[in-house]
């Protein structure tokens, strides 16, 4: 097999099990079973599990935001445009937690803790350069304002995970952004 088709039957696997079974309780064991491949195969594509589970998510993420922006049109109402954009970033976000992880490993592991971490990192790069690179935004927006938009949104929501206590204050705090933080983060951002 060619390394990149190695690396997405891995992935595939992974994906599969990770969603039916959780993050936590999958095996390395059985993603090498799922995939038809040795355990050792997947350690050379992949140092951990952990980063099997973070291509996943990139990948996942970095389709959903292309397309996202894609659909962006100059006729549009660029406030309206940037605050459903952030809306559904940030549930990618919740539905990445709640469909992989799942909040109570979320909150009880140092661990996940530190990978949701890394994970916001990577996220808001991924999200700073693609709304830069995005030509229509781009020239709509200085990347100052649009890096602040960014980062202080995913800075919120990501903070839902560590301090909800239950789904249903996820999504109390979901709906808080939605009405109450979202619309003056979009409004500063756009205005001049």
């Amino acid at each position: 097999m060619e390394a990149d088709k190695v690396k997405e039957s891995i992935k595939k696997a992974a994906r599969e099990l990770f969603r039916r079974y959780g993050y936590k309780k999958t095996s390395v064991n059985e993603i090498a079973r799922k995939a038809k491949i040795a355990k050792a195969t997947i350690y050379k594509y992949f140092d951990s599990k952990e980063l099997v589970l973070h291509a996943i998510l990139m990948d996942y993420i970095r389709e959903s935001v292309d397309d996202l922006l894609g659909k962006y049109n100059k006729q549009e109402d660029l406030e309206t445009y940037l605050s459903n954009t952030i809306l559904r970033v940030s549930r990618l976000t919740y539905t990445i937690c709640n469909e992989f992880l799942g909040w109570d490993f979320i909150r009880e592991s140092t661990n996940t803790q530190e990978y949701l971490r890394t994970l916001s990192d990577d996220l808001e790069f991924l999200l700073i350069s693609s709304f830069i690179n995005n030509t229509a935004i781009g020239e709509a927006v200085e990347p100052e304002k649009l890096t602040f938009l960014i980062k202080a949104s995913k800075n919120i929501v990501f903070s839902f995970a560590f301090t909800s206590v239950s789904e249903a204050d996820v999504r109390k705090n979901f709906v808080s952004f939605q009405k109450e933080i979202l619309p003056y983060l979009v409004k500063a951002t756009v205005s001049l």
